[in-house]
């Protein structure tokens, strides 16, 4: 401000408080008056109250305008469009349920495996804010082999599975790391309970599964990544396309899952079961 300014930042009668307080408004928020006027209670608290409205105002408001989009990672859990037929795809369905200006990609592909996440990564968009990754299922199917191999006893069928879950492990692990190492809010999914026909299959495979989800939900939790489980998700044989494929049904609820943690003011280690 200058003297000779027709118009002044603090109200005349104001005096050096109140030029002190116009000083620490942003300029174009300044509330000016012309010298001459005069203005009274009435006025001045009506000037405030514009003031605070232009303080308030959406078009000023770095949150309100904030948008989100997120990116799906991993396999056919999110890029089930060949399963579903008419019925919309998993990143179709949160798109639907996502606000108006939120943004969903899929970077996810069917037969993906872990070693495939780092392509992925390298085709984010600019603006991502949040990841989710569904991966392991068929790393698991590629080891499935040791479940038909014999053993001398239960502890020698245990050893053997416990060297593909430490190998699981260590494949999650880095892939995890090199996400996380983008910085964003980030999911990770549990691979689902399998649904064959056969029951005792379905077990098997169900139980093997603890192996590897272990894995999982440790690397999760110790990197503070929020867990959705998908094992609790899907529930219901009409949530499967076919025996390891989500249905509409099962994408919708997956979807669902997906906004919830778009949704969270602070992502954290927290779990999505339904």
């Amino acid at each position: 401000m200058c003297g000779n300014d027709p118009l002044l930042t603090t109200p005349p009668g104001m005096g050096a408080a109140g030029a002190r307080f116009g000083a620490t408004q942003p300029p174009e928020l300044s509330i000016r008056f012309p010298v001459h006027a005069k203005l009274g209670r009435r006025g001045l608290l009506a000037a405030g109250v514009m003031g605070l409205a232009a303080v308030l105002s959406p078009r000023r408001s770095g949150a309100a305008n904030t948008m989100k989009r997120v990116v799906l990672l991993g396999d056919s859990v999110f890029d089930n469009g060949a399963y579903v037929g008419t019925d919309p795809d998993v990143v179709h369905q949160l798109r639907q349920l996502l606000p108006e200006g939120w943004g969903a990609d899929l970077n996810a592909r069917d037969g993906a495996v872990m070693a495939d996440i780092p392509a992925q990564m390298r085709s984010l968009p600019a603006d991502a804010t949040h990841l989710v990754i569904s991966v392991g299922g068929n790393d698991a199917l590629l080891q499935a082999g040791v479940l038909d191999e014999g053993a001398g006893s239960v502890a020698d069928a245990l050893d053997r599975l416990a060297a593909v879950r430490e190998s699981f492990h260590r494949g999650y692990a880095a892939m995890l790391e090199h996400v996380l190492s983008r910085r964003l809010p980030t999911a990770v999914c549990t691979i689902y309970d399998p649904r064959y026909p056969e029951r005792r299959l379905r077990k098997i495979a169900a139980t093997a599964l603890t192996l590897l989800n272990d894995a999982i939900t440790r690397e999760a939790f110790a990197r503070g990544a929020t867990l959705i489980d998908l094992r609790l998700i899907c529930n219901r044989d009409e949530d499967f396309a076919n025996p390891i494929e989500p249905s509409a049904r099962g994408g919708a609820k997956i979807a669902q899952a997906i906004l919830s943690f778009v949704r969270e003011k602070k992502p954290s280690s927290a779990v999505i079961a339904n």
